[in-house]
């Protein structure tokens, strides 16, 4: 019999164990995904036992028929539904624990990109003591409709230092927009009013609508189209897509707090509240 048949038996008769099955005697679990482990570790110990023993008795291979196992199975779950539900909680948790922890380790890796490429537009507290990092498309919908959330952010939050990442995926002319785009943010104008003016224009955002807003700050067109393809330009925007390879991001907006990474536009007060929690115990959730 192999480990990974000793292994589903070990589970079975985790299920089983309430009916006075068990295919090894031991004291109730105090959790079923702490019974299931513990049951796993002793059937593997007691079948590496057995390999390294010619003359250990056969296992009875009858008491493990399944015409008589599944019913007790079926039975025992039966009469406690809700231990599938308890199983897939501890799932779910174990999984987003995983998943934290994961993000954690490419944002490390990734924390200077992130936080400090010099290509960056920083609004709101440049000394902030949180940081919110948008990717954002300016064809996006859903960063259009999230455009009231960060105004909102800015206007009361007077720690908050905010990231904006250039994340054109949607089309070529995005891919013009931002391009223009890094170039007015490198400009000694009023960021926040470009950005506002593209996400409050009808139609699609291309290059003559980044250029049309860009002038309305006084730029000059004919400048920018000229410098919107320079190296300087490509490499910042580049920088976005290489962090979002890392951090497996693949859509806008996109939010990164502190270890966590946030897709999609949550809303206003699921930002604060996270926002809150950094404040309050370094991490987006806090415990207790």
């Amino acid at each position: 019999m192999s480990r990974v048949t000793i292994a589903l038996v070990a589970v079975a008769g985790v299920l089983a164990g309430a009916l006075g099955y068990s295919i090894v005697s031991r004291p109730a679990p105090a959790t079923d995904t702490a019974a299931i482990q513990a049951m796993i570790d002793e059937a593997f110990a007691q079948y590496d036992a057995k390999q390294a023993s010619a003359t250990a008795p056969a296992q009875d291979v009858a008491a493990l028929d399944p015409s008589v196992l599944n019913p007790m199975i079926e039975s025992f779950l039966m009469s406690d539904p809700k231990i599938l539900q308890r199983m897939s909680v501890a799932l779910d948790a174990t999984m987003q624990k995983e998943e934290r922890a994961q993000a954690t380790g490419a944002i490390a890796a990734m924390h200077d990109k992130i936080y400090n490429d010099p290509g960056q537009v920083v609004l709101g507290n440049p000394e902030g003591d949180v940081t919110l990092v948008e990717f954002f498309d300016y064809n996006c919908g859903y960063c259009r409709n999230a455009l009231p959330d960060l105004a909102a952010l800015l206007a009361e939050d007077p720690n908050l230092r905010v990231v904006l990442k250039e994340f054109p995926i949607l089309s070529n002319e995005s891919i013009d927009a931002a391009r223009v785009a890094v170039l007015v943010g490198d400009a000694d104008v009023d960021y926040w009013a470009f950005h506002e003016t593209l996400f409050t224009s009808r139609g699609k955002i291309d290059k003559q609508a980044a250029l049309a807003a860009a002038a309305d700050l006084g730029l000059s067109p004919v400048s920018l189209e000229l410098d919107m393809n320079s190296e300087t330009v490509a490499k910042t925007i580049q920088t976005s897509y290489e962090i979002a390879k890392a951090l497996n991001i693949t859509g806008t907006p996109t939010y990164i707090i502190g270890n966590e990474i946030i897709p999609g536009a949550i809303g206003v007060g699921e930002l604060k509240t996270r926002i809150a929690n950094m404040r309050a115990c370094g991490d987006t959730v806090c415990n207790g």
